[in-house]
């Protein structure tokens, strides 16, 4: 009776030690393209995860005729179990279909996707959107291929690329699956949103992972160039030659729809982004605009990544709208100026979010005193465009307190650059922009006493037992 009492006592414990509610611990791999097998790439994956302090184990398809009970067990004495299929092992495939939380389908980018497929996920995977895409590239390509086609054919709810031998690609797969991937959110500003550029030098001086990219407006433009792969130094470099060294908003027009023709904002996305998908990027990327035409915020995460960005920041009255089909897109600041709610919907890890748009814009003496013609022409202020831009900007990005806070509740790390003294329509202002984003960050996360990666991290089963007895 003492020993039966043990063995159930036992099992129990690890029972109510299984992973939280609602977190994925059981993930399946399912091998969709010929000539290469995935259990290496399974198995470098579950050794970074073992590094975090997880146990995790392996096991393809000798595990085919195990009882149902087998599963549930290794299920429980585990953090995470990786179930991986091979190409051809179809019987194995459709089981661990069926048994998984999440499951991740593995293609190679330089081949055409299956006519067919063959191993379709549950209804509950496909529903929730819990299946994902990680598609090979080869260890010296400059940019991903083949990832439009493969999105068109399977439609994931996330897109991966992973590089063959790249230690970076496999623990980014590794903290997504531990829910320590940390996203990144960039608010809209205008001029002030060069602090985003401070404060991703000071995340990245601290080795702090960037995962995830979203962001609107501004906050856009400079979070693409993240997910682009560009360094720091192209980064900088890129900003200043697109925005810095000319105003974009100086081609002014006669105010039928816009103040600006947007022919030179159009001509600079062109110069810097060309014609990238939003999928063939090395991180996953989304920006956000405003649909006039719905009522509603338009999410963008697939299409060329250029013409996203262009209809983010969209400033209604500054530069002309966006026209999608039937829709009208303008800026995104319009009805989401910082969107790490839509972030939060995207992963469950640590999110980093810098916000600019709540600093002073519009003050009395800016309205009761306003520059003269002359004076605005004389000085050269004219290449800002004209001074109702920043009433424009100010009236269009206003953020209600419930949609603040709601976004603000969803971010782990905020970061919040003191920019009242830069004119938000001030393009020249770059260097104490980037110093304020960069001054902020540190503040920031010197207050930290952790890991930014272990803000969200789960606990392992020894962690939860010892909680629990």
């Amino acid at each position: 009776m003492i020993e039966l009492a043990r063995l159930v006592i036992g099992r129990a414990r690890h029972a109510a030690a299984g992973p939280p509610l609602g977190e994925p611990s059981v993930f399946g791999f399912v091998a969709l393209s010929p000539g290469q097998r995935i259990r290496s790439l399974v198995e470098r994956v579950a050794t970074t995860v073992r590094s975090l302090g997880y146990s995790v184990t392996v096991i393809g398809s000798e595990a085919e005729n195990a009882p149902t009970e087998w599963f549930s067990n290794v299920a429980h004495v585990h953090d995470f179990v990786f179930y991986a299929a091979e190409l051809g092992e179809l019987a194995w495939g459709k089981l661990i279909c069926r048994q998984v939380d999440r499951l991740f389908r593995i293609g190679n980018g330089r081949l055409a996707p299956p006519e067919t497929i063959g191993l379709e996920p549950s209804e509950t995977l496909q529903s929730q959107q819990l299946v994902d895409l990680v598609l090979l590239q080869s260890a010296t390509c400059l940019t991903p291929v083949g990832s439009a086609r493969w999105s068109a054919t399977l439609s994931p709810a996330r897109l991966f690329q992973v590089r063959d031998g790249n230690r970076g690609d496999i623990d980014r797969l590794a903290r997504v699956i531990t829910g320590q991937a940390v996203g990144l959110v960039l608010s809209g500003g205008a001029a002030r949103a060069y602090a985003h550029i401070g404060a991703i030098r000071t995340m990245r001086e601290r080795n702090i992972p960037i995962d995830f990219v979203g962001g609107v407006s501004m906050g856009a433009v400079i979070g693409l160039g993240v997910a682009m792969g560009w360094a720091m130094d192209e980064l900088e470099h890129r900003i200043r030659r697109a925005f810095v060294d000319s105003s974009p908003l100086a081609d002014i027009a006669f105010p039928l729809i816009a103040l600006t023709h947007g022919r030179r904002v159009k001509e600079r996305l062109t110069e810097h982004f060309g014609d990238r998908q939003i999928c063939d990027l090395w991180l996953p990327f989304f920006c956000v605009s405003a649909n006039l035409t719905t009522g509603g915020y338009q999410l963008h995460r697939h299409g060329i990544a250029r013409e996203a960005v262009r209809a983010s920041i969209s400033l209604p009255g500054v530069l002309p709208p966006v026209v999608d089909g039937a829709n009208v897109l303008v800026d995104g600041a319009v009805m989401n100026n910082y969107p790490a709610d839509i972030m939060r919907a995207i992963q469950s890890g640590p999110i980093v979010g810098v916000d600019v748009s709540r600093g002073r814009s519009i003050n009395a003496d800016d309205l009761m005193n306003p520059t003269t013609l002359w004076r605005w022409l004389v000085t050269g202020a004219w290449r800002r465009g004209p001074p109702i831009v920043s009433l424009l900007m100010r009236a269009a990005t206003v953020s209600t307190g419930r949609d603040l806070a709601a976004a603000r509740a969803a971010t782990d790390v905020l970061i919040l650059p003191m920019v009242d003294e830069i004119e938000i329509r001030d393009w020249g202002s770059f260097d104490d922009a980037v110093a304020a984003g960069e001054i902020a960050a540190r503040a920031t996360l010197d207050a930290i006493d952790r890991p930014i990666t272990d803000l969200r991290k789960r606990a392992t089963i020894e962690e939860r037992l010892g909680l629990q007895f």
